[in-house]
């Protein structure tokens, strides 16, 4: 048990280290481990919180059921799912809900190349993360529209980077209109 949490502190050392890194060292981490790759550069993921967990199940429950109810072509992962988002060794992400509309991007590893739709619930810490290092990523690398769920303040950011729309601020309180479907709006009243 020492030694993993000394293998665990170098770790922390070495990421903040200023090093470059790819997927081989995501594949190298200790079982249980976590960690996403932007650019080359490590961040170690934290649990979540139980609220992030049960907005996390609503979201994934409303999506899956448009797909299945409307007999639609894309598929609704939630992590851990693997996200090769620029098809390269030096950026992998692991968001909390992917929605992927061409079966030619997956895989039995996960996704390669950008989703349609991605949904990342932020905390305190990974706040930074969520609406700067990957906002850009996902716009950049061809994400159609990307959410950014703040359980703390109740609302939603959304881009709509296929129309140049955004971002656009929604409170819990109301319906959040999805952009990559005519007919879905999602209802998180329940966590107001």
């Amino acid at each position: 048990m020492e030694y993993a949490l000394k293998e665990r502190e170098e770790l922390f050392m070495s990421i903040e280290g200023g090093k470059s890194y790819t997927i081989a060292d995501i594949e190298a981490l200790p079982d249980g481990e976590r960690a996403e790759l932007i650019d080359g550069e490590m961040f170690i993921m934290e649990s979540p919180s139980m609220t992030h967990q049960k907005i996390l199940g609503e979201l994934h429950v409303q999506i899956y059921m448009h797909i299945k109810n409307n007999k639609g072509p894309c598929e609704v992962f939630l992590a851990p799912f693997a996200v090769y988002i620029a098809n390269d060794t030096r950026n992998y992400v692991e968001p909390d809900i992917v929605v992927i509309c061409q079966d030619d991007k997956l895989d039995e590893k996960g996704c390669h190349g950008a989703p349609d739709w991605i949904i990342e619930i932020t905390s305190p810490s990974n706040k930074y993360m969520d609406y700067g290092r990957k906002l850009m990523l996902y716009q950049a690398k061809g994400v159609r529209e990307y959410w950014i769920v703040d359980p703390k303040q109740k609302y939603v950011t959304v881009y709509d980077f296929e129309h140049g729309e955004g971002p656009i601020v929604h409170s819990f309180s109301e319906p959040v209109k999805v952009h990559i479907y005519e007919n879905l709006s999602i209802d998180l009243r329940q966590f107001m």
